[in-house]
């Protein structure tokens, strides 16, 4: 990966909002690439060193909450932004997930125009 290419993580376990997201991305000028679990996600991060991830908090083998715990515990990733992605739009799950150590928080159904401003001010905050 060259020092210009801003590759963005997207997890998230259902297909059909992957693509999804994943095209909409795409059109709107950013590389994707995707992860279906906490575990893979966490795998993703360290051999691709993404500039932000999308993380879906309700996910199989390892949760987004885990991962992202467990990303912020990794010295080799833990300054990568999570941005969490969930359909769980209470004040309460919003803690949660900033807790965890998610940068930012952002709900389903994805707004679209918010969810690139959050991408784009967690990519301008560590670049």
């Amino acid at each position: 990966m060259t020092e210009t290419t801003r590759h963005i993580l997207l997890v998230e376990d259902n297909e059909v909002n992957r693509n999804m997201l994943t095209r909409r991305l795409e059109r709107a000028g950013h590389t994707v690439i995707t992860a279906a679990d906490g575990e893979t996600a966490l795998n993703a991060m360290r051999e691709e060193q993404p500039a932000v991830v999308l993380m879906d908090m309700n996910l199989p083998v390892k949760d987004g909450w885990t991962a992202c715990r467990e990303a912020k515990a990794d010295e080799a990733i833990r300054d990568i932004p999570i941005i969490a992605l969930t359909a769980h739009a209470m004040e309460e799950d919003k803690a949660r997930a900033l807790a965890a150590g998610c940068t930012d928080f952002a709900t389903k159904p994805v707004d679209f125009p918010a969810l690139l401003s959050v991408i784009a001010a967690a990519l301008n905050a560590h670049s």
